[in-house]
């Protein structure tokens, strides 16, 4: 099953795409994608809903916006080099357990919202990540458990703004959590309809020319691994998502380095997860 959330920013409704393309709008079930409702087996229970309506759902206009395709998650947990060749480009040597950092979640938007250059920056750059949306609460989750608690997969851009990240003190928070830094889906895919998350293609192009184009079979720490592994430091509440990182192709790996400028257009994503577009716009 494909989730959606349609309409305007703030305001947006419960939907379903089908593997035809028509979206469906599913504001009938009474529930929107949140905490609640993916902690409560809400994607089979919505399954089993649409199965005995006797009144056909309601067409969703394909024009219609997309928002984010899960309502306000608790955190996102992103892991920092976890591709190879990307920490390669990165100059730095593969971790022995997985980086971790937060991304806020006011930096969500929808798929193909426009990203915001922050006020100040000069290296804005893109991510094309797969993530893992939690669908069970997992605490001290042991790995060979840990795909029982994933509901699904979204696409995710985990924007930074290296300067912000790299060149100041403290946590990498700052260059990951401006607004509009986080938009993902169009869609959070159900974990049944991906068959090997473990092998997706994914791919992130800048005004047509491809940046990013990889395989999530380089990862350095799996699906199970970090669910394991964050859980063991933190409660995943359902709705979270994990950002698993992102392959090599970032702008800050090119020589010179190139970073985001105003009228820049991105284009990303993922085997099986759909794809996005933002317009880069500067800060007003």
């Amino acid at each position: 099953m494909k989730l959606i959330r349609f309409g305007n920013a703030g305001k947006e409704k419960p939907g379903i795409e089908l593997n035809n393309g028509e979206r469906l709008d599913v504001s009938g079930f009474g529930e929107d994608f949140d905490e609640s409702f993916f902690g409560s087996n809400g994607i089979d229970r919505l399954e089993s809903w649409i199965e005995v309506q006797t009144e056909e759902l309601p067409n969703v206009d394909l024009e219609t916006r997309l928002g984010p395709p899960i309502k306000r998650p608790s955190k996102i947990v992103c892991v920092g080099l976890n591709y190879a060749k990307h920490a390669e480009e990165s100059g730095m040597e593969l971790p022995k357990e997985p980086v971790l950092f937060f991304k806020a979640t006011s930096a969500i938007v929808g798929p193909n919202d426009d990203v915001v250059i922050p006020k100040g920056s000069k290296k804005t750059d893109w991510e094309v990540e797969l993530g893992v949306v939690i669908g069970q609460k997992a605490s001290y989750v042991e790995e060979v458990d840990a795909m029982n608690h994933v509901a699904g997969y979204v696409l995710h851009n985990d924007y930074s703004e290296r300067e912000f990240q790299l060149e100041k003190e403290g946590q990498w928070v700052k260059g990951k959590s401006c607004d509009t830094f986080a938009p993902i889906g169009p869609y959070v895919v159900s974990r049944d309809e991906i068959a090997d998350p473990h092998d997706l293609d994914l791919w992130l192009t800048l005004n047509g020319e491809t940046m990013q184009h990889s395989n999530t079979s380089d990862l350095v720490f799996n699906i199970p691994q970090l669910v394991s592994y964050i859980s063991q430091y933190m409660t995943l509440l359902p709705g979270d998502i994990i950002s698993t990182g992102t392959p090599f192709g970032v702008g800050l790996g090119f020589d010179p380095p190139k970073y985001l400028k105003a009228g820049d257009v991105v284009e990303l994503g993922i085997k099986g997860l759909g794809t996005s577009k933002q317009l880069a716009k500067a800060y007003k």
